[in-house]
């Protein structure tokens, strides 16, 4: 069992104790002998280790952001959403800590088994629903009288967020989110056994002036696939450039050299007034500001990249390239 570390502060208070007497060296031998106990609690079983822990929450904080952007798109108001914990509890202590009437949304995610809860605190889901409907946002709070038109837009709109939810685990699995069960009272929500483990991510969320908390709890079921996976180790791994293989730049290539751009050929250009520009009419003729006998500038897309002279080929009208334009190729590919 690897010692202790002690801070330089702490060290100093040991020197200094057993050098006026108050601490006793021998002492300090005899408890280290001693076998130190630690208090395990089976009913909290941690079978996530805090490398894992951290995966999650780095995985749940790119979620919380595609959260606050859909909502923010959704009810044109400011959204603010960020993880504020991951904790692994028992189920059953994770349901006693949850309001009594909440809305509780659950989802499949194939191809993993088990199910993700998605618990919304009913201050937020109020507010979230009043924006829908036109309001300001306010929060009335009576999640237990919800009508059939408020359950359905409710449960619609929680279920296309958390189609988000995909974009946050694709550096693990591709998963494919189904909600299946939209609930108010946990009491009536069993989707494991009381002691199983979870991870629960609680992220804080602002809607408008609206604050409350959003909850995803994550059964021990759903994560032991991908286990391996949520380790520092994996993720480095996943972040080091890849080699391409040779056929590989060739298919790009090809790509590129089939993808169509725009060619424009600007004759010139000229300013007028508003007054000037709305009193034009047939057989008006507009001065441009480059002379005839002056080279033409061809842009690919916007972007300038040859000179050329106008012409003639075969009755249609054409351009000759006549030199590039430095820079032109240089600066933007």
């Amino acid at each position: 069992m690897p010692g202790e570390v002690l801070s330089q502060n702490e060290i100093d208070a040991l020197l200094s104790a057993l050098s006026t007497g108050e601490m006793d060296a021998e002492e300090l031998k005899k408890e280290e002998q001693e076998k130190k106990v630690k208090v395990y609690d089976f009913k909290r079983a941690l079978r996530f280790s805090k490398d894992q822990i951290r995966s999650l929450t780095r995985m749940h904080d790119n979620f919380a952001r595609i959260l606050t952007t859909f909502f923010s798109a959704q009810l044109r108001t400011f959204v603010q959403i960020s993880v504020v914990s991951t904790d692994q509890i028992p189920y059953e202590e994770f349901i006693r800590s949850i309001p009594n009437m909440t809305v509780l949304n659950v989802f499949e995610v194939p191809p993993l088994d088990g199910r993700i809860l998605m618990e919304v605190n009913p201050n937020i889901a109020y507010a979230i629903l009043d924006r829908l409907l036109g309001g300001r946002g306010a929060s009335v709070n009576n999640v237990d009288g919800l009508t059939e038109i408020e359950t359905k837009i409710m449960s619609n709109v929680f279920e296309r967020s958390f189609e988000n939810y995909r974009e946050a685990w694709v550096n693990l699995v591709d998963i494919d989110p189904l909600m299946t069960d939209f609930e108010v009272n946990p009491q009536f929500l069993q989707m494991v056994s009381p002691n199983e483990t979870v991870v629960v991510i609680s992220l804080d969320t602002t809607i408008g002036e609206t604050t409350g908390m959003i909850n995803i709890c994550i059964p021990h079921v759903v994560l032991e696939p991908i286990i391996p996976k949520l380790s520092v180790h994996y993720w480095m791994q996943n972040t080091d450039k890849k080699e391409r293989k040779p056929e590989e730049f060739e298919n790009l290539q090809k790509r590129i050299q089939k993808a169509e751009v725009s060619v424009i050929s600007e004759l010139g250009g000229s300013s007028i007034t508003v007054e000037d520009f709305l009193a034009l009419s047939v057989g008006d003729v507009i001065e441009l500001e480059k002379r005839i006998d002056e080279p033409l500038t061809v842009k690919i897309g916007d972007i300038p990249k040859f000179t050329a002279q106008p012409g003639k080929v075969n009755k249609k009208m054409a351009i000759q390239i006549l030199d590039i334009i430095k820079g032109g190729e240089e600066d933007h590919g």
